[in-house]
């Protein structure tokens, strides 16, 4: 497993699988193991994937200021790994919270990034508001499933402001496009995945300045892929419009069928998408 070391001393880890032009790939949780990643859905036949493990998490090490968590503090980390990887450019990818590392890390050296691609973003950085409705307009799309109503019902009440603890759980379906045995797998894994101390900080008071990062997004002239999950409720097909527009160069896919993660959800259209992106002529 290689590593290298970050500027504040701490040594951080990645993970190098697949074959082809490398891309760099950021997870999300906010700040869990690179290790639910996996192939992305077979990616790794066409690129050669390096994951990243961000301080705290994975094989990485827990930095000695734990205020380095702080989204913005952990561009540099990016910055070095590059700079590991010996890339003069990069493609870059970046899963749910883990887009809000890849936009302050373009925002501050665009030109860097070859291609960005941004799977189910979080909007955090860019400071996108989701609705109440987008959210519960996208879960009505599941009205048909047989868990849907206790499930919908714990989603009014997180959305309304008056969620218990069991209401977190109970909307565990609507990340999945199906709620199947591997589902619940991948759910029940995850939560032993996630640095939650690290993650209480990610987003913490001065992580973000979105006036800052939508303009210097606004002037990013690389190719950009939005690809959002059709019953994705934590980013609806409209925010994920919003997002895309901050770009004069991008793209939104809205893949059918899928959840917040859209490589479990349909691998081969995930991984078409992705390739076409990835491979047509800048």
């Amino acid at each position: 497993m290689p590593t290298f070391t970050a500027s504040d001393g701490t040594t951080l880890a990645y993970h190098v699988t697949g074959d082809g032009p490398p891309l760099v790939c950021l997870p999300g949780g906010p700040m869990q193991d690179s290790v639910y990643l996996g192939e992305l859905g077979g990616l790794t036949a066409h690129r050669t994937l390096i994951r990243l493990d961000l301080r705290g998490t994975g094989r990485s090490a827990v930095p000695g200021d734990t205020a380095s968590y702080r989204c913005d503090r952990q561009v540099a980390d990016v910055e070095a790994l590059r700079e590991e990887l010996g890339l003069e450019r990069m493609d870059l990818l970046a899963h749910s919270a883990g887009a809000n590392l890849a936009a302050l890390y373009t925002a501050r050296h665009p030109d860097r990034v070859a291609r960005l691609a941004l799977v189910t973003p979080s909007v955090f950085a860019v400071g996108l508001g989701i609705t109440a409705e987008d959210r519960l307009q996208t879960a009505r799309l599941r009205r048909d499933e047989p868990w849907f109503a206790p499930a919908y019902a714990s989603l009014e009440a997180i959305t309304s402001g008056r969620a218990t603890a069991d209401d977190w759980g109970a909307v565990a379906p609507f990340w999945y496009g199906r709620w199947d045995d591997a589902a619940r797998a991948f759910r029940a894994a995850e939560e032993h995945q996630r640095n939650d101390e690290a993650a209480a900080l990610y987003a913490s008071d001065g992580a973000f300045d979105h006036d800052a990062t939508r303009a210097a997004l606004a002037s990013f002239s690389s190719p950009v892929l939005v690809l959002a999950g059709e019953y994705d409720v934590a980013g609806p097909a409209r925010v994920m419009k919003e997002y895309a527009g901050l770009f004069p160069r991008a793209e939104l896919a809205v893949q059918d069928g899928a959840g917040h993660f859209p490589w479990l959800d349909g691998p081969q259209r995930f991984v078409s998408a992705l390739a076409a992106f990835l491979d047509e002529a800048g």
